[in-house]
């Protein structure tokens, strides 16, 4: 498992990356191999609380964990917790989706970057990320929605070859963008 942790305006001490380490070791167990998953962790502080922010990717599937709490290792607790869970819930779906369709290519960021850019309106934009897009249905998308909790994901579908977007509605269905 490729781990790589670094810190929000936070200087990170060996004892969190040690501590990061060992608790990471746990997700060890749900994998077959180690070669093609990595554990992305960045640690913050937001005036007395102290936040974790965890992305794991594995064969291009992204589980995303976020926890905030008045102790760092109690909140890298929660996120580990967290990321086993949506594992758990997710593994035989992602079993399913391996052996009929063989393992996906992992889905890297070309670029991601901190930058403002400021509106007339006064609307900033502050990060801008750039992902190479691999074509899956919308189940698949639905899927990795899920397991980033977001409400939207971006995709290119593989029925039509075009980006489209897929939403949580409201009353918690979904909701299909396609372009023209």
């Amino acid at each position: 498992m490729n781990i790589k942790v670094h810190g929000a305006h936070l200087q990170v001490t060996d004892a969190l990356s040690a501590y990061i380490e060992k608790k990471a070791a746990r997700l060890k167990k749900y994998f077959d191999t180690e070669h093609d998953v990595d554990l992305s962790v960045t640690l913050s502080t937001e005036r007395t609380l102290h936040k974790v922010e965890m992305m794991l990717t594995v064969y291009g599937y992204h589980c995303r964990a976020e926890e905030t709490s008045e102790d760092m290792y109690a909140s890298i607790d929660l996120a580990v917790d967290k990321l086993i869970r949506q594992i758990h819930k997710y593994k035989t779906k992602l079993n399913e989706r391996f052996r009929k369709h063989g393992m996906a290519t992992r889905i890297q960021p070309c670029v991601a970057e901190d930058r403002v850019d400021t509106f007339e309106s006064g609307a900033r934009v502050v990060r801008v990320k750039r992902f190479l897009m691999k074509p899956m249905d919308v189940e698949e998308a639905s899927m990795q929605m899920e397991l980033l909790g977001h409400d939207f994901f971006v995709f290119t579908n593989a029925d039509t070859n075009q980006v489209n977007v897929l939403y949580r509605r409201r009353n918690g269905d979904y909701g299909l963008i396609e372009t023209c």
